[in-house]
């Protein structure tokens, strides 16, 4: 399925909505073998036990089935009807205790009595199960049978990759994750919007060399870059793809280094969309940008979101459905997206080969053959005032006000003309 529309896009997130994602296990194998069928991902596997910094790839979590019987015969907190039902994670168990000690396994809202919470517990041998509060105090006394059919064994966690080559050996990363199961805006978005912004990229010449990846979050990220240590020095931008599904306004949050060229795209670009948004300074709070912009690290890596994680009444819980995601806001953060792309790789610095005055633009056909548009001309001259080779288009739009296309026009044409030099990149 080509992922060109919001509707598209949704459609398969509906397809994948009922996976169990986690940090390892075939709910993610699955997830990146849709992914597969129109993108030529590559499936890179680290085995438990892999010692990566500082975590340790975890034993592969898969599940058959799991609920709690009620002393009437009846099941509720079904993982058949909701994977959000059981704790991630959780070990195998099959027992009979009363409600009291029960109640020391289970887990509900914190504000909503009506919603069905998402919980794991990664790194801790146990077993739980998520229902709404209102359910649970409903539940009579007796003695409750629960049962959890999984496996916790050595295998491995998967992350795909996909890589477009360009022009250029430096780099745009591009990361989503994949480890959340039944939750649509966090961040089945994401994965459904990172696979449309590959396909789109696929089509195009490309200046800079784009990795995109689809991984577990926090521990996959950091299998990718041990695993390509020694070409992280080509990173030059980079974004952190996640809940780009909601109705909110856009929300970019700057790189650690906070200059980053992707920075300035971003912040130009959604300063001249007309749409609603917020632009955050960084914060070691977050998702995987937080692996990326590591003090070891330091890569220019920002990200971009809608309504960001944990800023939604809905996040983590049963609420943040499909109906949540609506296919024009799947459709306008890939477009938006694509406007960041743009921007980056059209950005470069200039310099002005007739600095002395300014140059006569009419005789060069350039003044008065811009049809009827001064803001055309006004770009004409904002890109030669600032063309010093210190300064960037991105630069140059951003003190001008004027849309970096019209500027970045600018410059080809003033190029073309004779009256321009690149001098980087």
């Amino acid at each position: 399925m080509a992922l060109a529309t919001g509707r598209e896009m949704h459609d398969l997130m509906q397809e994948l909505f009922p996976l169990n994602r986690s940090l390892t296990g075939e709910g993610v194998r699955a997830t990146l073998a849709a992914i597969a069928r129109t993108l030529p991902l590559e499936l890179v596997e680290t085995p438990t036990g892999t010692e990566i910094f500082d975590w340790t790839v975890p034993r592969e979590w898969n599940v058959r089935e799991a609920w709690i019987e009620t002393p009437d015969g009846r099941r509720i907190a079904d993982f058949s009807r909701s994977n959000l039902h059981l704790l991630g994670y959780s070990v195998p168990v099959d027992a009979t205790l009363p409600l009291a000690e029960l109640r020391e396994h289970l887990f509900t809202h914190p504000d909503d009595p009506d919603l069905v919470p998402y919980r794991t517990a990664y790194w801790a041998e146990r077993w739980g199960f998520c229902l709404a509060r209102r359910e649970l105090d409903a539940l009579p006394d007796g003695d409750y049978r629960v049962h959890v059919d999984a496996t916790l064994e050595p295998g491995s966690l998967v992350y795909g990759e996909l890589r477009l080559e360009g022009e250029s050996e430096e780099e745009f990363l591009l990361s989503t994750y994949v480890c959340h199961p039944s939750l649509a805006n966090d961040n089945l978005s994401g994965v459904v919007v990172l696979a449309a912004l590959g396909e789109a990229l696929r089509g195009r010449t490309l200046r800079y060399t784009y990795r995109l990846l689809w991984s577990p979050g926090t521990v996959g990220p950091l299998c990718w870059l041990a695993r390509n240590r020694d070409r992280l020095h080509l990173v030059r931008n980079g974004l952190v793809v996640s809940c780009v599904g909601d109705p909110g306004g856009f929300t970019y949050k700057r790189s650690r280094r906070g200059d980053a060229e992707v920075d300035a795209a971003a912040a130009h670009v959604l300063a001249t969309s007309g749409a609603p948004h917020s632009l955050r300074p960084w914060s070691p709070l977050g998702g995987d940008e937080r692996q990326f912009c590591s003090p070891g690290f330091d890569l220019p890596v920002g990200a971009f979101s809608r309504s960001p994680a944990d800023a939604f009444p809905e996040y983590h819980s049963s609420a943040d459905d499909l109906e949540l995601v609506r296919p024009e806001a799947l459709e306008q953060s890939l477009a938006t997206l694509l406007e960041i792309v743009g921007a980056v790789e059209r950005n470069a610095a200039y310099r002005n080969l007739s600095p002395y005055g300014e140059p006569q633009l009419g005789r060069r056909g350039l003044y008065r053959s811009v049809g009827g548009g001064s803001s055309a001309e006004e770009a004409l001259l904002w890109v030669l005032s600032l063309s010093d080779g210190g300064h960037t288009l991105l630069d140059v739009a951003a003190r001008s006000g004027l849309p970096f296309a019209a500027v970045a026009d600018a410059a080809d044409r003033l190029e073309a003309a004779g009256l321009l030099e690149r001098t980087a990149p």
